[in-house]
C-alpha cells in the first residue's frame, strides 16, 4: 500500500510561502515561516480527517471484512444448495 502519493510537508509549505513574502518583510522570514506553519497546522486540525495510519488501519479492517463475507456467502450458497437438493 505503499504506492499513495505522500503527503505534503508541512515545513516546506511554510517556507514555500514565506519566500513569497516581500523582501522587507523577509526579515521577519522565520517568524512568518513558524507563523505561517501553525496556521496551517491548525487548518488542518479543525478539519475532519483522519491520519494516513488510521486510514491505513481501517482499509485492512475492511479488506479482512469483505473477505470474511465472501467466504460466509460462499457457506450459505452451498447450504442452500444442500438444501434444495434434499
Amino acid at each position: 500500500m505503499n504506492d499513495t502519493p505522500k503527503r505534503p510537508d508541512l515545513d516546506k509549505i511554510a517556507r514555500q510561502l514565506a519566500e513569497t513574502v516581500p523582501a522587507n518583510i523577509k526579515a521577519l522570514g522565520e517568524d512568518v515561516e513558524r507563523n505561517v506553519k501553525s496556521l496551517l497546522q491548525s487548518g488542518i486540525e479543525r478539519m475532519d480527517l483522519v491520519s494516513r495510519e488510521e486510514f491505513d488501519l481501517q482499509t485492512a479492517v475492511l479488506e479482512r471484512t469483505r473477505e470474511k463475507l465472501a467466504r460466509l456467502e460462499a457457506r450459505l450458497a452451498e447450504l442452500e444448495e444442500s438444501l434444495d437438493s434434499d
